[in-house]
């Protein structure tokens, strides 16, 4: 993990924060099945979001590490709770399901 020095003069060192690769995986994941579980597009989804196709698109490649507020306009979308949009599920072909 990267350390990053303060700009104290005692030299305090604090650890930088690294945005979870395996988390985003699991939220494009479950991003993905559920919207095609719902039947819906990239657009259709991201309208009922208030999100930009393409930036839905990014989130299902995990390209994106999204705020707080996008993950509870995901979850309202979808109809499901935030919690169940960061919990990763697996079947006997490793891919998400619902």
């Amino acid at each position: 993990m990267r350390t990053l020095r303060t700009g104290t003069s005692s030299g305090a060192e604090k650890s930088a924060r690294r945005s979870s690769k395996k988390l985003a995986r699991v939220l494009a994941d479950n991003v993905r099945a559920l919207r095609l579980a719902r039947r819906l597009s990239q657009e259709d989804l991201a309208e009922l979001c208030g999100l930009h196709r393409t930036y839905l698109g990014s989130v299902e490649r995990s390209e994106r590490n999204v705020t707080l507020s996008t993950l509870e306009a995901l979850a309202e979308g979808l109809g499901v709770r935030v919690a169940d949009l960061l919990i990763g599920r697996r079947s006997g072909s490793g891919r998400s399901q619902f």
